[in-house]
Parts: structure tokens; sequence; C-alpha cells
């Protein structure tokens, strides 16, 4: 027996949301286009375009267990895409019960009719299941936000060490990037068209009735009656585009705690487990592999959102080529973006906070991160020219010395005499010089409280939102 799997499957439960591609897989995607051929006859029924007993006839044959998915899969070989096999197995059902009523399936429509609006019920289907998920992390995301509003940590720049922040506010910024990519989720889900336009996108086999045609079946299967878009494929590119946000946030909120979760850093860890996080070679490594395994996902998205896009040349009024090198990477995106939320779900959940060793990593750089709020303290007084070289100076001496910037600006008789040695003190404390951090994650929380009782919901009035978190 040949074994025609490739390596790729070994790692598709790991890198690829499962539930999602499972929308997409041999079963689902052939309901969905049975599901177009039995809205279309329904549809063509009521406007008299073919008899009522044919369309009862459809829909009986349309039924997924009643087809030879492998059989279908060898023929979508030969034929290009899998509307013109199904079409002919349908037919062939239709006929084994009722052979008059065979002549009407298919009736009017094209093969791209077909494919396309079942992506776009796949997709539905599967936006549903990536809507949920991102709702989960997001919850998630605001009891961390909440916990920690004024745990200090340092904020680093450019990877260096800069000034304090808190972990609250990290979580509000990775809140808001959510939020964003879900608003961008549900107006695509609001969005997603009918494709249905027949051989060249006219609906000539209709007269002057194809767009009534086109409207009954689009309220069938609750799509959007959209002009046929065979070749102008903008709806889909800004689906993937919405998709590719996803990824993009998921993706650089596990980054992130990967990078927190280095043994020099320490700050987080994702929760211990029996089998997860451990090393083939080492045993003291505890990996934090469901972080990874989403920067892994999030970073095949961009492979297949510049497939997606560069298939714009999409020929005249049917492509050859470009059109069928969309089916994988819009499906592969899909894929990648779940997977990406699966495995940051299991990331954030029981994700362990180190707020001691977030301190000790403010504190390790010698002082150096208040090195603005000394300079801001000092500037209203000499300047904020001489108040950065002031500082500036003194960083260097505290790192040649190996001292303190406390101690190095304590023996400073200017900056004493300005501050004084409370006010010195006072600058140089990072609880001091956090900002409306507080503020600006209690905003962050309330955006997404709101978002999640009225999805799509705008940020209005959500930065007067009280500064108390329940």
């Amino acid at each position: 027996m040949s074994d025609t799997k490739t390596t790729a499957t070994l790692f598709d439960a790991y890198l690829g949301g499962q539930d999602v591609a499972a929308c997409f897989g041999a079963v689902a995607f052939t309901a969905h286009m049975l599901a177009f051929e039995t809205a279309l006859a329904e549809a063509e029924a009521e406007l008299g375009f073919v008899p009522d007993g044919a369309a009862r006839a459809i829909l009986a044959a349309a039924e997924v267990d009643r087809f030879d998915l492998d059989d279908l899969a060898r023929a979508t070989v030969a034929a290009s895409n899998p509307a013109i096999p199904l079409v002919q197995a349908l037919t062939a059902a239709v006929a084994a019960d009722d052979k008059a009523a065979a002549r009407y399936v298919h009736w009017g429509a094209t093969s791209q009719d077909v494919v396309d609006s079942a992506t776009m019920l796949a997709a539905r289907t599967a936006l549903e299941i990536i809507d949920a998920r991102l709702a989960r992390i997001g919850a998630l995301l605001i009891e961390l936000a909440a916990a920690h509003r004024a745990t200090p940590m340092v904020a680093r720049t450019l990877s260096q060490q800069a000034g304090p922040t808190t972990f609250g506010f990290k979580c509000a910024g990775w809140l808001d990037g959510l939020v964003g990519a879900r608003t961008a989720i549900h107006r695509e889900c609001l969005a997603l068209p009918l494709q249905f336009g027949g051989a060249t996108g006219t609906l000539a086999a209709f007269g002057e009735r194809g767009r009534a045609v086109a409207a009954l079946v689009a309220a069938r299967l609750d799509l959007r009656d959209a002009a046929p878009w065979h070749t102008e494929r903008g709806a889909v590119r800004a689906l993937a585009a919405a998709l590719a946000q996803v990824a993009a946030a998921a993706g650089k909120i596990a980054d992130d705690i990967v990078r927190l979760a280095q043994s020099e850093v320490g700050e987080v860890a994702e929760r211990a487990e029996d089998g997860r996080g451990g090393s083939s070679a080492l045993p003291h490594k505890r990996n934090p592999v469901a972080a990874i395994a989403a920067c892994a996902a999030a970073r095949r998205a961009p492979g297949c959102l510049a497939t997606v896009f560069a298939a714009f040349d999409q020929q005249h009024e049917r492509a050859a080529g470009a059109w069928h090198a969309e089916w994988p990477a819009l499906v592969g995106l899909f894929t990648v973006t779940g997977g990406a939320l699966e495995q940051l779900e299991r990331a954030l959940d029981g994700l362990e906070i180190d707020a001691a060793a977030m301190l000790d990593n403010l504190e390790r750089m010698q002082g150096l991160g208040m090195s603005e709020a000394v300079a801001m303290a000092l500037a209203p007084t000499i300047g904020r020219a001489a108040a950065q070289a002031v500082v500036r100076q003194a960083c260097l001496a505290a790192v040649d010395a190996g001292e303190n910037l406390a101690t190095v600006l304590g023996r400073d008789a200017q900056v004493v005499e300005i501050l004084g040695s409370d006010g010195l003190a006072a600058a140089l404390a990072p609880e001091n010089h956090l900002g409306v951090a507080g503020e600006l994650v209690d905003a962050a929380i309330a955006r997404a409280r709101a978002w999640h009782a009225t999805p799509g919901a705008t940020d209005a009035g959500a930065d007067d939102a009280e500064g108390e978190v329940t």
C-alpha cells in the first residue's frame, strides 16, 4: 500500500485549527455545494423556471451520504473543480428516483457559482468558530489586564529595557489588537456574498428575471445578494485581509509571551502539565509550547495572504489558474488563523505571572530605566536639553562605576539642589512614572466589554469609563 500522506499531515493538529479546517473538509464542503443546488432549485421553482416536483426531487437526492467523496475527489482532478463531478453525481442520483426531474439539476448555473457560494458558506461556519475563540481569548485578557492593572514591569523598546509600565497595560494592548481583529471578522461575516452569475455572469439563462432568482437563492442561503463577482475578487481579498489581521494579533501576543517566558526574563510561564513543554534531551526545560505553536501558525498567514492577493489577475469572465490558486490559499489562511487562536487560548489559559520577577527586572539596570522621569523633573528648572545632558552623564557614570543611578545623582549638587532628596527619590520611584497606564487599561477593558455586549460596537464613550474595574 502506498502512503500518499505528506509529512505535513503530522503537523496539522499542531499548527492548524482542526475545527476550522473541518469547515472546508470534503463532507462539509460537499454539503455546502449541495445546499447551493437545492436553494437554486427551490428558488427556480418558486419563480416557475422548474417544476415544483423537480425541486423536491433535487432536495431529496441532495444528501451528502449518497455520494462517494473519494470518487468526487478523483474526478475533480480531471474536471478541474469539484462542482462538475458533483453536479454529474447529483443528476444521476435525481434520475434514479425521477428521470424527468434530473434535467433541472444545476439549471442556469455554472461551476464557479457552486464553488464560490459553497466557500462563503464554509467561511461563515469557520468565522463563527474563530469569533467564539476570539471572545474566549478576550475574556482571558480582560481578566489578566484587570488583575495586573498596577503590576509594575519594565517596558522594552527595540528589545532593550526602557522605562516602567504595567503588565496590565501590556495586556490592554493585546486586548485592543484582538478587538480590532474581531471587528474586522464581524464586518466580513455580514458581507459574505452569494456568487451567482451563470455561464458568463449575465444570468442569461433566466432572461430578465435573473436578479430575482439570485435574490431568492441568497435569501435561502442567508448570504448577501451581490452582483456576480466571478473575476472581481474584492470580497475574497477583504475576507483574507481580516483573517490575516486576526493571525497577526494572535501572533503578536504569542511572541510577547515567548519572550517574557525566556529563562533570563522569567516573567510569565505557561501552565505546567504532564507532557507539556518538556524536552527530549533536557529534563529541566519548561518551554512555552502553546505560544510557540501560535507564533508558528501566525507566521504562515502572510504566505497564504500573499497568494490570495497575487491571484488578482483573474482574466476576463473566468480565471484560468488564479481562481484555482485562490482555493487552497484561502482555506490555508482560515486553518492557520484558527490554529494560532487555538494555541494562543491554550497559552493564556492558566498563564502564570511572576510579579516579583517583573519587579526584579525593572530594578536590574541600576535604576537607568528611570532616566526619563528624572530628566522631566529637572526640565522645568533648567530646560529639557540641559536636563537630558545632566541625566545622560549620570547614566554613563553609573555604568562605568557599576553604581545605581540614584547613588550617582545623589552626589550631583545641581540635581539635589533642584529636586531635593525627597524629590529625587520620588522621581526614581517606578510607581510614580506610569502616566495614565491605569486609565488606558480601564478604557481597553471597557471597549472589549462593550464589544462583547454589542459585537461591532465602537469605542465611543469607552475612554470615559470609570476607573474601577469589576
